[in-house]
């Protein structure tokens, strides 16, 4: 089975929720450092989907650059053009398989998509 992680390698809880990929046999992980390589608004939109989540669910609302940019985060196409700017924005880390996506937090819920 193939996982793919959103992960940021300075959060814990994104390396907690990579080791538990990592851990689990059969399991070829790929890792997107999306903070390097930013997914589209598209890309996105179509992830917080799968996952069944709302941007305003998956938005990191204590970053700085909410206020900075006076964010909306209840405004969902807002939230969604403020992530494929300010990917930073993206509630991490969010894991992708065939059988859905998942916002691994706690980072055992990467669990409920393998």
């Amino acid at each position: 089975m193939k996982a793919t992680i959103w992960h940021n390698p300075r959060c814990s809880k994104s390396r907690q929720a990579l080791a538990v990929l990592e851990e689990k046999p059969g399991v070829e992980v790929e890792i997107i450092e999306y903070l390097k390589t930013p997914p589209t608004r598209g890309q996105i939109e179509a992830v917080l989907k799968k996952a069944g989540v709302t941007p305003s669910q998956a938005v990191r609302k204590g970053e700085a650059a909410v206020k900075e940019i006076g964010l909306d985060t209840a405004d969902d196409a807002a939230v969604l053009d403020a992530m494929a700017a300010h990917p930073i924005l993206i509630e991490r880390p969010i894991v992708i398989t065939d059988k859905g996506a998942i916002i691994a937090r706690p980072p055992e819920k990467a669990n409920d998509v393998l």
